[in-house]
Protein backbone atom coordinates (compact mmCIF):
# COMPACT_ATOMS: atom_id res chain seq x y z
CA UNK A 1 0.00 0.00 0.00
CA UNK A 2 2.93 2.39 1.05
CA UNK A 3 4.18 1.73 -2.61
CA UNK A 4 1.58 2.19 -4.33
CA UNK A 5 0.99 5.63 -2.51
CA UNK A 6 4.81 7.08 -3.63
CA UNK A 7 3.91 5.71 -7.15
CA UNK A 8 1.17 8.32 -7.53
CA UNK A 9 2.11 11.73 -8.61
CA UNK A 10 0.89 14.12 -6.77
CA UNK A 11 1.34 16.81 -9.85
CA UNK A 12 -0.13 14.79 -11.95
CA UNK A 13 -2.82 17.03 -13.21
CA UNK A 14 -0.54 20.43 -12.64
CA UNK A 15 1.56 18.93 -15.61
CA UNK A 16 -1.00 17.89 -17.74
CA UNK A 17 -2.64 20.95 -17.76
CA UNK A 18 0.74 22.73 -18.06
CA UNK A 19 1.79 21.07 -21.24
CA UNK A 20 -1.52 21.45 -23.23
CA UNK A 21 -0.86 25.80 -22.05
CA UNK A 22 -3.75 25.54 -20.19
CA UNK A 23 -1.89 27.85 -17.59
CA UNK A 24 -4.99 29.00 -16.20
CA UNK A 25 -6.24 25.29 -14.88
CA UNK A 26 -1.99 24.15 -14.41
CA UNK A 27 -2.62 27.60 -10.87
CA UNK A 28 -5.97 25.97 -10.15
CA UNK A 29 -4.25 22.44 -9.70
CA UNK A 30 -1.61 23.54 -8.24
CA UNK A 31 -2.86 25.37 -5.66
CA UNK A 32 -5.03 22.60 -4.33
CA UNK A 33 -1.95 20.24 -4.00
CA UNK A 34 -1.14 19.54 -0.26
CA UNK A 35 2.62 18.46 -1.12
CA UNK A 36 3.88 15.33 0.48
CA UNK A 37 7.55 16.51 0.32
CA UNK A 38 9.32 19.71 0.16
CA UNK A 39 10.82 17.90 -3.08
CA UNK A 40 6.73 17.84 -4.47
CA UNK A 41 6.15 21.38 -2.43
CA UNK A 42 9.14 22.87 -4.58
CA UNK A 43 7.92 21.34 -8.28
CA UNK A 44 4.27 22.91 -7.06
CA UNK A 45 5.52 26.33 -7.33
CA UNK A 46 7.84 25.84 -9.97
CA UNK A 47 4.77 24.60 -12.55
CA UNK A 48 3.03 27.19 -10.50
CA UNK A 49 5.25 30.11 -11.39
CA UNK A 50 6.30 29.03 -14.84
CA UNK A 51 2.33 29.44 -15.14
CA UNK A 52 2.13 32.65 -13.94
CA UNK A 53 4.98 33.71 -16.10
CA UNK A 54 3.43 32.06 -19.28
CA UNK A 55 0.24 34.56 -18.96
CA UNK A 56 2.05 37.52 -18.48
CA UNK A 57 1.45 37.83 -14.83
CA UNK A 58 5.36 38.55 -13.86
CA UNK A 59 4.45 40.86 -10.72
CA UNK A 60 3.18 38.08 -8.82
CA UNK A 61 6.25 35.77 -9.58
CA UNK A 62 8.48 38.45 -9.16
CA UNK A 63 6.75 39.14 -5.28
CA UNK A 64 6.30 35.84 -3.85
CA UNK A 65 9.60 34.96 -5.42
CA UNK A 66 11.58 36.86 -2.63
CA UNK A 67 11.24 34.51 -0.28
CA UNK A 68 11.01 31.43 -1.87
CA UNK A 69 13.21 28.19 -2.47
CA UNK A 70 16.90 29.39 -3.86
CA UNK A 71 16.23 27.05 -6.13
CA UNK A 72 13.03 28.71 -7.82
CA UNK A 73 15.05 32.10 -8.22
CA UNK A 74 16.46 31.78 -11.89
CA UNK A 75 12.77 32.13 -13.07
CA UNK A 76 13.76 35.66 -12.10
CA UNK A 77 15.95 35.84 -14.93
CA UNK A 78 13.42 34.01 -16.95
CA UNK A 79 11.00 37.37 -15.80
CA UNK A 80 13.35 39.94 -16.40
CA UNK A 81 13.95 38.33 -20.21
CA UNK A 82 10.41 37.84 -21.40
CA UNK A 83 9.48 41.49 -19.72
CA UNK A 84 9.07 44.39 -22.25
CA UNK A 85 12.22 46.60 -23.11
CA UNK A 86 14.26 43.66 -21.25
CA UNK A 87 18.04 44.43 -22.26
CA UNK A 88 18.41 41.22 -23.93
CA UNK A 89 21.88 41.22 -24.45
CA UNK A 90 22.82 41.67 -20.83
CA UNK A 91 20.59 38.84 -19.82
CA UNK A 92 22.15 36.74 -22.48
CA UNK A 93 25.53 37.60 -21.29
CA UNK A 94 24.51 37.04 -17.88
CA UNK A 95 23.02 33.58 -18.48
CA UNK A 96 26.28 32.21 -20.39
CA UNK A 97 28.34 33.72 -17.43
CA UNK A 98 26.88 31.40 -15.06
CA UNK A 99 26.84 28.53 -17.74
CA UNK A 100 30.82 28.70 -17.01
CA UNK A 101 30.72 28.71 -14.07
CA UNK A 102 28.37 26.00 -13.31
CA UNK A 103 27.23 25.50 -9.76
CA UNK A 104 23.45 25.95 -11.08
CA UNK A 105 23.64 23.02 -13.55
CA UNK A 106 22.70 20.68 -11.04
CA UNK A 107 19.49 22.99 -11.13
CA UNK A 108 16.84 21.96 -13.34
CA UNK A 109 15.41 25.00 -13.00
CA UNK A 110 18.34 26.85 -13.94
CA UNK A 111 18.73 24.50 -16.73
CA UNK A 112 15.22 25.19 -18.24
CA UNK A 113 15.62 29.20 -18.05
CA UNK A 114 18.85 28.92 -19.58
CA UNK A 115 17.78 26.41 -22.57
CA UNK A 116 14.43 28.84 -22.92
CA UNK A 117 16.53 32.11 -23.24
CA UNK A 118 19.10 30.90 -25.61
CA UNK A 119 16.26 28.84 -27.60
CA UNK A 120 14.04 32.55 -27.86
CA UNK A 121 17.76 33.45 -29.38
CA UNK A 122 17.32 31.26 -31.86
CA UNK A 123 21.05 29.75 -30.46
CA UNK A 124 19.76 26.51 -30.23
CA UNK A 125 23.11 24.56 -30.38
CA UNK A 126 24.34 26.14 -26.65
CA UNK A 127 20.27 25.39 -25.46
CA UNK A 128 21.19 21.70 -26.64
CA UNK A 129 24.69 21.92 -24.76
CA UNK A 130 22.86 22.93 -21.74
CA UNK A 131 20.11 20.08 -22.18
CA UNK A 132 22.44 17.76 -22.91
CA UNK A 133 22.17 14.25 -20.70
CA UNK A 134 19.47 15.67 -18.58
CA UNK A 135 17.35 12.55 -17.13
CA UNK A 136 14.27 15.36 -16.58
CA UNK A 137 11.43 14.50 -19.24
CA UNK A 138 11.07 17.67 -19.81
CA UNK A 139 14.20 18.72 -20.71
CA UNK A 140 14.86 15.95 -22.51
CA UNK A 141 11.16 16.69 -24.49
CA UNK A 142 12.56 20.28 -24.95
CA UNK A 143 15.96 18.64 -26.53
CA UNK A 144 13.04 17.40 -28.84
CA UNK A 145 11.80 20.83 -29.95
CA UNK A 146 15.19 22.24 -30.56
CA UNK A 147 16.46 19.80 -32.63
CA UNK A 148 13.06 19.96 -34.63
CA UNK A 149 14.03 24.08 -34.87
CA UNK A 150 17.40 23.24 -36.08
CA UNK A 151 15.53 20.70 -38.62
CA UNK A 152 17.08 18.10 -37.63
CA UNK A 153 14.18 15.51 -37.46
CA UNK A 154 16.56 12.18 -37.70
CA UNK A 155 18.16 13.50 -34.35
CA UNK A 156 14.96 14.57 -33.12
CA UNK A 157 13.36 11.09 -33.37
CA UNK A 158 16.44 9.08 -31.78
CA UNK A 159 15.46 11.54 -28.92
CA UNK A 160 12.02 10.60 -29.20
CA UNK A 161 12.94 6.96 -28.18
CA UNK A 162 14.49 8.43 -25.03
CA UNK A 163 11.70 9.69 -23.78
CA UNK A 164 10.35 6.67 -22.62
CA UNK A 165 6.71 7.13 -21.28
CA UNK A 166 3.25 7.25 -22.92
CA UNK A 167 2.09 10.43 -21.33
CA UNK A 168 0.87 14.25 -22.42
CA UNK A 169 4.23 15.43 -23.14
CA UNK A 170 5.66 11.76 -25.26
CA UNK A 171 2.25 12.08 -27.17
CA UNK A 172 3.13 16.38 -27.90
CA UNK A 173 6.19 15.30 -29.10
CA UNK A 174 5.53 12.33 -31.27
CA UNK A 175 3.45 15.12 -33.01
CA UNK A 176 5.49 17.65 -33.11
CA UNK A 177 7.83 14.82 -34.70
CA UNK A 178 4.73 13.88 -37.05
CA UNK A 179 3.99 17.04 -38.29
CA UNK A 180 7.46 17.95 -39.28
CA UNK A 181 7.96 15.12 -41.03
CA UNK A 182 4.87 15.63 -43.29
CA UNK A 183 3.28 12.80 -45.05
CA UNK A 184 0.88 10.31 -43.18
CA UNK A 185 2.41 11.77 -40.14
CA UNK A 186 0.25 14.77 -40.16
CA UNK A 187 -2.73 12.43 -40.03
CA UNK A 188 -0.86 10.88 -36.80
CA UNK A 189 -0.03 14.54 -35.43
CA UNK A 190 -3.82 15.73 -36.08
CA UNK A 191 -5.30 12.79 -34.37
CA UNK A 192 -2.73 13.03 -31.16
CA UNK A 193 -3.93 16.91 -30.83
CA UNK A 194 -7.47 15.87 -31.02
CA UNK A 195 -6.90 12.98 -28.67
CA UNK A 196 -5.26 15.16 -26.16
CA UNK A 197 -8.26 18.15 -26.65
CA UNK A 198 -10.77 15.45 -26.01
CA UNK A 199 -8.84 13.43 -22.86
CA UNK A 200 -7.70 16.74 -21.03
CA UNK A 201 -9.69 19.71 -22.57
CA UNK A 202 -8.93 23.06 -23.18
CA UNK A 203 -5.78 23.34 -25.45
CA UNK A 204 -3.04 26.04 -25.07
CA UNK A 205 -1.75 27.68 -27.79
CA UNK A 206 1.28 25.47 -28.32
CA UNK A 207 -0.72 22.32 -28.99
CA UNK A 208 -3.64 24.24 -30.98
CA UNK A 209 -1.69 25.59 -33.23
CA UNK A 210 0.37 21.89 -33.81
CA UNK A 211 -3.31 20.82 -34.27
CA UNK A 212 -4.43 23.60 -36.96
CA UNK A 213 -1.23 23.14 -38.68
CA UNK A 214 -2.22 19.51 -38.99
CA UNK A 215 -5.95 20.04 -39.80
CA UNK A 216 -4.60 22.67 -42.34
CA UNK A 217 -2.13 20.37 -43.78
CA UNK A 218 -4.90 17.73 -44.50
CA UNK A 219 -7.32 21.08 -45.95
CA UNK A 220 -9.69 21.06 -43.22
CA UNK A 221 -9.10 24.89 -42.70
CA UNK A 222 -12.94 25.23 -41.22
CA UNK A 223 -11.47 22.92 -38.13
CA UNK A 224 -8.17 24.66 -38.18
CA UNK A 225 -9.57 27.99 -37.67
CA UNK A 226 -11.56 27.06 -34.52
CA UNK A 227 -9.03 25.19 -33.04
CA UNK A 228 -6.99 28.59 -33.27
CA UNK A 229 -10.35 30.53 -32.64
CA UNK A 230 -11.05 28.40 -29.00
CA UNK A 231 -7.58 28.84 -27.73
CA UNK A 232 -7.52 32.41 -28.77
CA UNK A 233 -10.67 32.81 -26.68
CA UNK A 234 -8.45 32.02 -23.49
CA UNK A 235 -5.37 34.07 -24.56
CA UNK A 236 -6.39 36.67 -26.74
CA UNK A 237 -3.23 37.95 -28.11
CA UNK A 238 -0.81 34.62 -28.21
CA UNK A 239 1.22 35.29 -31.74
CA UNK A 240 1.07 31.94 -32.94
CA UNK A 241 -2.38 32.05 -32.92
CA UNK A 242 -3.00 35.33 -34.39
CA UNK A 243 -0.72 34.20 -37.20
CA UNK A 244 -2.63 31.10 -37.77
CA UNK A 245 -6.20 32.91 -37.58
CA UNK A 246 -4.76 35.00 -40.65
CA UNK A 247 -3.57 32.36 -42.86
CA UNK A 248 -6.75 30.17 -42.36
CA UNK A 249 -9.46 33.25 -43.12
CA UNK A 250 -7.21 33.95 -45.87
CA UNK A 251 -7.44 29.70 -47.10
CA UNK A 252 -11.38 29.84 -45.69
CA UNK A 253 -13.03 31.83 -48.33
CA UNK A 254 -13.37 34.99 -45.43
CA UNK A 255 -12.89 38.67 -46.83
CA UNK A 256 -9.46 39.65 -46.88
CA UNK A 257 -9.66 42.76 -44.62
CA UNK A 258 -10.46 39.51 -41.41
CA UNK A 259 -7.27 37.98 -42.54
CA UNK A 260 -5.25 41.94 -42.39
CA UNK A 261 -6.82 42.43 -39.06
CA UNK A 262 -5.03 39.37 -37.41
CA UNK A 263 -2.19 40.65 -39.18
CA UNK A 264 -2.50 43.95 -37.95
CA UNK A 265 -2.76 42.87 -34.43
CA UNK A 266 -0.21 40.86 -34.60
CA UNK A 267 2.13 43.13 -36.00
CA UNK A 268 1.17 46.08 -33.74
CA UNK A 269 0.83 43.66 -30.69
CA UNK A 270 4.11 41.83 -31.10
CA UNK A 271 6.73 43.77 -33.09
CA UNK A 272 9.95 41.77 -31.88
CA UNK A 273 7.81 38.24 -33.22
CA UNK A 274 10.23 36.75 -36.02
CA UNK A 275 7.41 36.77 -38.20
CA UNK A 276 6.89 40.54 -37.82
CA UNK A 277 10.96 41.38 -37.97
CA UNK A 278 10.53 39.52 -41.24
CA UNK A 279 7.67 41.14 -42.91
CA UNK A 280 8.45 44.57 -42.03
CA UNK A 281 12.30 43.94 -43.25
CA UNK A 282 10.51 42.62 -46.70
CA UNK A 283 7.93 45.79 -46.15
CA UNK A 284 10.59 48.10 -46.32
CA UNK A 285 12.88 46.70 -48.52
CA UNK A 286 9.84 46.58 -51.04
CA UNK A 287 8.71 50.51 -50.38
CA UNK A 288 13.04 50.95 -50.90
CA UNK A 289 13.12 49.28 -54.26
CA UNK A 290 9.48 50.64 -55.14
CA UNK A 291 11.38 54.46 -54.67
CA UNK A 292 13.79 53.62 -57.46
CA UNK A 293 11.66 53.60 -60.35
CA UNK A 294 9.32 56.47 -59.42
CA UNK A 295 8.06 58.10 -62.50
CA UNK A 296 10.21 61.26 -62.94
CA UNK A 297 8.02 64.46 -62.63
CA UNK A 298 9.38 67.19 -65.04
CA UNK A 299 10.22 70.16 -63.47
Amino acid sequence: MARQQQDVDELFDVKNAFYIGNYQQAINEAQNVTPSTPLVALQRDAFLYRSYIAQGNFRIVMQELKTADPMLQPLKTLVDYLSPGANKPVIVADIDARVAKGTELINDIFLLVAATIYYHEDNYEAALKILHGSESLELRSFTLQCLLAMNRPDLAKKQLKLLEDDGTLTQLAQAWLNLTQGGPGVQDAHYSIMELSEKLGALGAGPAAVGAAAAASRGMWEEAEQMLREAQARNPHQPELLLGLAITAAHSGKPAEVSSRYLAQLLDSHPDHPFSKDYNAKTNEFKRLAAQYQPSVPT
